[in-house]
């Protein structure tokens, strides 16, 4: 079921406008688009944050990085705050540098003026994605601009999007924030990549965002919306060590949607387990009383670096695929019968993104809570 007809539900999604309060206090805020094209097998994965957008520390500024085809990393930096822009209220942000004469302060502009007055940047809402990025070290350009489609939030598709991590996540007691904001959409466009360029009607892409202080101490992420089989199926799973109240704890979730459902387990009210190894293999399965849920996830290519906000401003502390294959599987059981269990749902893809971050990576991570 589309969301297209009813839009500016779709604009309220929790927490889709910006965080910072306009204090000077360390803070981060960052988005995360990623673009699959399944014909040719490729992912465009496009990150933006601003750190200290005060503009009084010395980490103050915004990069622009995008992990391209054949995961090549593409990086910019934007380093003058004045030209970030982003909406309080819903999904709007962009930071761009102008051409002269176009003045510097930030703000949205329409598509074709965009191309007149920025002369490198991108801009951002739920319907539109657009920018022109150079590379700080190779000198490559990567421009683009998309159409979006939203399909589904994070929610139930005939209600309203929920917060991912639940009524608390409106108090400032978790650290950091985190937000699918489109956990499934269609894109409609074109990327121009190093000379190529590749042009794609209803290509699925997902939105997400985080803000903060950090990332957290640790962490691995699992995301696919690209099932040949079941097109709409979408999954985004995570599990990490967070900052709650000055104290650390361990959290996993896992959320699908796909023909109208949606099923989001947490390690709150389910029991989970999971064995990720430092590269190559992730294994998750979590379970409540009505449902459980297998993931399978393997790399066998080296991984891409990518930078994410630290205490100390971007580092490479990430780890990541776009290539990667992923095994699901969902578990229906009885109400009467738990050990009796119908097979709901199993898919395959080899256009998952698998990551990694954080720190304590030298050895695997194996964690339990409750019985599976």
């Amino acid at each position: 079921m589309s969301l297209a007809g009813s839009m500016p539900d779709f604009f309220w999604t929790p927490h889709s406008g910006y965080h910072w309060d306009g204090s000077a206090r360390r803070f981060f805020e960052g988005w995360y688009v990623r673009l699959t094209l399944p014909e040719c097998g490729e992912s465009f994965a496009f990150m933006y944050s601003i750190d200290d957008p005060a503009g009084q520390s010395a980490l103050s500024g915004g990069a622009a990085q995008i992990l391209g085809p054949s995961e090549q990393y593409h990086v910019a930096w934007l380093p003058d705050v004045r030209g970030f822009w982003a909406w309080p209220h819903r999904l709007g942000v962009g930071h761009g540098q102008r051409i002269a004469g176009a003045g510097q302060r930030g703000g949205y502009l329409p598509p074709a003026a965009f191309w007149q007055q920025v002369k490198q940047g991108y801009q951002l809402t739920a319907t539109q994605h657009q920018g022109c990025l150079v590379d700080d070290v190779t000198g490559a350009i990567a421009r683009w601009q998309y159409e979006i489609e939203p399909v589904y939030g994070w929610g139930a598709p005939d209600q309203p999007p929920r917060a991912t991590a639940g009524w608390l996540s409106y108090l400032p007691i978790f650290e950091p924030g985190w937000q699918v904001l489109m956990a499934h959409g269609r894109a409609t466009g074109w990327v121009e990549w190093q000379g190529h360029r590749y042009e794609f009607e209803q290509a699925p892409t997902y939105l997400e965002k985080n803000w903060g202080g950090a990332f957290p101490q640790r962490w691995f992420w699992i995301q696919a919306n690209a099932f040949a089989a079941i097109p709409d199926l979408t999954i985004t799973a995570v599990g990490g060590k967070r900052q709650v109240l000055g104290r650390e704890e361990t959290v996993g979730l896992v959320g699908l949607h796909w023909a109208g459902k949606f099923i989001a387990l947490t390690s709150l009210q389910a029991a989970v387990t999971w064995q990720v190894a430092p590269w190559g293999s992730w294994q998750m399965t979590i379970a409540d009383h009505r449902y459980r849920i297998v993931l399978r996830g393997q790399s066998k290519c080296p991984p891409a670096q990518v930078r994410v906000p630290t205490r100390a401003g971007l580092r490479f502390e990430c780890w990541d695929t776009t290539q990667g294959q992923l095994t699901v599987s969902v578990w229906e059981r009885s109400p009467r019968s738990p050990l009796r269990q119908t097979l709901l749902l199993e898919a395959e893809t080899h256009l998952a993104a698998l990551e990694v971050g954080g720190q304590g990576w030298q050895e695997p991570w194996q964690f339990a809570k409750g019985l599976i």
